[in-house]
């Protein structure tokens, strides 16, 4: 079994900790849903936010997911890049599987896709 990265992003329309949760939680729950994931193979989760999004930490929303209370997060500011996508949510989870970088599916959502067109999926 190998620790594979899952990366995923969205983004909200208002820096509200209402909207934050929200997207968040759609964000992981849509993530566990393409890869078939079972939170105790979740290693860890990285959850970054931009720099105009301060209102709540995204980690409140995946320790409400049943299950998800042990799993160690961490949230991050995103780099201030100019002209970067803005208030967006950012997430990368390192999972123990079985599966191929290949096999894995990342989540990108609402204004989030266009980051990664070519991984976006309808």
């Amino acid at each position: 079994m190998k620790v594979r990265g899952i990366r995923g992003a969205t983004t909200v329309n208002e820096d509200t900790p209402e909207e934050i949760f929200a997207a968040t939680k759609e964000l992981i729950e849509e993530i566990v849903r393409l890869n078939d994931i079972d939170v105790d193979d979740v290693a860890s989760v990285l959850l970054t936010l931009t720099p105009d999004l301060s209102s709540a930490f995204p980690a409140k929303a995946v320790r409400s997911l049943p299950g998800w209370q042990w799993v160690p997060l961490m949230c991050a500011r995103e780099l201030d890049v100019p002209n970067s996508l803005p208030r967006s949510v950012r997430v990368l989870l390192h999972v123990n599987t079985e599966k191929a970088q290949s096999e894995l599916v990342h989540a990108y959502l609402g204004e989030a896709v266009q980051l990664r067109p070519d991984l976006a999926r309808d």
